[in-house]
C-alpha cells in the first residue's frame, strides 16, 4: 500500500466527477488488498531506511561516539484490512539489520518492529480519493545479537537499544505519513481527460464519499464528457443508476460497474460530434460497383432518364434520432435510425439529391477490454428496415431497391461503426496499472468489468 505502488494501486481504478448521482461504481475487495500487500513490501522496505544518530557512550572517562547504521530492512509481513466506515488498517512486521560500529569490534543486531497504522480514505474537494494516516504506532521487540563478540556490558547494550528505538519510533510513522501525502499528489493526477474520439474526451471523478465495509471499498463515480473542449450536458431522459449488490466475481480483485446512463451519455456525445455519420461513395472504375446511376436506373426509370451516362452515387448517412443501446442479461443491442440521402454527381460536379430513406438498423454489441479501454464490436441483428422519406425521382417501389440498398449499405456501416467502437472509451486508470485478464458481463441496465490487477513499473 505504500508509495504510488500501494494505495495508489488500490485506488487507481476509481473514476472521477462533480455531481452526486453516480454513473458508475468501482468496488475493490479483499483480494485487491492482498495483492497490494504482496507488492507493497519492497516500497515499504525502502521507505523505512532512516538514519540513526550516533550513540554517545558515557561509560568511560571520555564520551565515545558509536556510529549506528541500518544496511538492510526486511519486511516479513504486510497485511491490510478494511475498516468499515473508515478506511484501511495496516500492520507490518519489519526486521531491522543494525550495525553498531563500536571499538574494538563491530556488532550486528536484529531488531524486530511491528508497525500499525490506520489510513482514512475520504473524498477530496477536487473529486479524487484522499488518504491520510490517522494513527500510527511502532512496537519494538528485544534486539538479538547476530555477529560479533558480545564484549560490551549488558547495561551498555540496553542503552544502545533504547537509543535506537527512540530514534526510530517517531521517524517510522513520519515516513509512512510522508508516503501517504506523496500518494495524494499522485492520486490527484487521476482527474485527467481520456480520449473518446478525435474531438471528444471523458473525465471521471468521485460523486460521493467512499462506501467502506469489512469486505470491500466502493466508490460511486460521475463522468463528464467533453466535446471540442466544452463539457456536454448528459441526456435529460437518462434514468438514475441504481447500484447493484456485490456480485459473485470469484478471482476478481476489482469490479467496475458502468450504468446504462453512462452509455447513453457516450452515444449522445458521438451523435452530436457526428462521429456516427458517414459517406458511402461509389467508384465507376470498380467492376463490382453497385453505387452508380446505371445500376439504380434499372430499378427507377426516372434515374435512367436523368443520367444517360453513368455517374457515381453517394449515400450520405446522417444520424438524426438518438442511438438506443439496450442492456439485458448477456445481451447488448444498439438501434440506429439514420437518414440516408442518395446523391448523384451532375455534370458540374455538384451533388443532386435523388431520394432519401429512413433506415432502422439493429446491431448486436460485444464488449471487451484492452489497454485500459472498453471497446465494442458490432454485428448485424436481423434485416435492415428501409422506407422512403422523400423522392425527387417519382414513385419508388421499396421491393425493387431494398436489396440493392442493403447490399451497398450494411458492409460500410459495420466497418465504420467497428472502427469507432474499436477506439474504445478510456476507463479510470493510473500509470503502470493494468487490468489483468478482464472479463465483461452484460446485465439488466449495466455492464460489469471483473478484473485482476497488475502493476508493471
Amino acid at each position: 500500500m505504500f508509495g504510488s505502488q500501494g494505495l495508489g494501486l488500490l485506488l487507481a481504478l476509481l473514476p472521477m466527477v462533480h455531481t452526486t448521482l453516480p454513473d458508475a461504481m468501482v468496488r475493490l475487495n479483499k483480494a485487491a488488498l492482498s495483492y497490494v500487500s504482496d507488492i507493497g513490501k519492497a516500497p515499504l522496505e525502502r521507505a523505512l531506511q532512516v538514519p540513526v544518530p550516533n550513540f554517545l557512550d558515557r561509560s568511560g572517562k571520555e564520551l565515545q561516539p558509536i556510529s549506528i547504521q541500518i544496511p538492510e530492512i526486511h519486511v516479513s509481513g504486510l497485511h491490510l484490512k478494511f475498516m468499515a466506515g473508515f478506511g484501511v488498517h495496516v500492520s507490518a512486521m519489519a526486521n531491522f539489520n543494525i550495525q553498531i560500529l563500536r571499538v574494538p569490534e563491530p556488532l550486528e543486531m536484529l531488531l524486530p518492529v511491528v508497525l500499525l497504522a490506520d489510513v482514512r480514505v475520504a473524498q477530496a474537494s477536487i473529486g479524487t480519493p484522499e488518504v491520510g494516516v490517522s494513527s500510527c504506532f511502532s512496537l519494538f521487540s528485544p534486539a538479538s545479537v547476530l555477529a560479533g563478540r558480545n564484549s560490551s556490558s549488558p547495561a551498555l547494550l540496553v542503552l544502545v537499544q533504547k537509543h535506537i528505538q527512540a530514534a526510530l519510533r517517531n521517524k517510522l510513522c513520519l515516513c509512512i505519513s510522508s508516503l501517504v501525502q506523496e500518494l495524494n499528489v499522485h492520486l490527484g493526477t487521476l482527474i485527467g481527460l481520456n480520449p473518446v474520439g478525435p474531438e471528444s474526451q471523458i473525465r471521471y471523478s468521485m460523486a460521493n464519499v467512499p462506501i467502506i465495509t469489512s469486505d470491500s471499498i466502493s466508490l460511486e463515480v460521475k463522468a463528464v464528457l467533453f466535446l471540442l473542449g466544452k463539457p456536454m450536458a448528459p441526456p435529460l431522459d437518462a434514468a438514475s443508476f441504481l447500484l447493484p449488490w456485490p456480485m459473485d466475481t470469484t478471482g476478481a480483485m476489482a469490479t467496475v460497474t458502468l450504468s446504462q446512463k453512462l452509455f447513453d451519455y457516450a452515444l449522445l456525445l458521438m451523435q452530436k460530434a457526428g462521429t456516427l455519420n458517414l459517406d458511402i461513395t461509389g467508384q465507376l472504375s470498380s467492376e463490382d460497383n453497385l453505387l452508380s446511376t446505371s445500376t439504380l436506373g434499372q430499378l427507377i426509370p426516372e434515374v435512367a432518364h436523368l443520367f444517360p451516362q453513368p455517374k457515381p452515387l453517394v449515400l450520405k448517412v446522417q444520424l438524426g434520432a438518438k442511438p438506443m443501446l439496450t442492456l439485458h442479461t448477456n445481451n447488448a443491442t444498439l438501434r440506429l435510425q439514420p437518414l440516408v440521402d442518395v446523391l448523384a454527381t451532375s455534370s458540374n460536379s455538384a451533388f443532386q439529391s435523388l431520394f432519401s430513406l429512413d433506415v432502422v438498423v439493429n446491431l448486436k454489441i460485444q464488449f471487451s477490454v484492452s489497454e485500459m479501454k472498453l471497446r465494442g464490436t458490432a454485428s448485424m441483428l436481423g434485416d435492415v428496415q428501409i422506407s422512403v422519406a422523400a423522392s425527387n425521382v417519382g414513385s419508388i417501389e421499396m421491393d425493387q431497391i431494398h436489396t440493392l440498398m442493403c447490399t451497398v449499405f450494411e458492409k460500410p456501416l459495420l466497418y465504420h461503426l467497428n472502427a469507432i467502437l474499436g477506439i474504445g472509451v478510456g476507463l479510470p486508470s493510473m500509470v503502470d496499472l493494468h487490468y489483468a485478464s478482464p472479463e465483461v458481463s452484460v446485465h439488466e441496465g449495466y455492464v460489469v468489468i471483473s478484473s485482476g490487477l497488475s502493476y508493471q513499473h
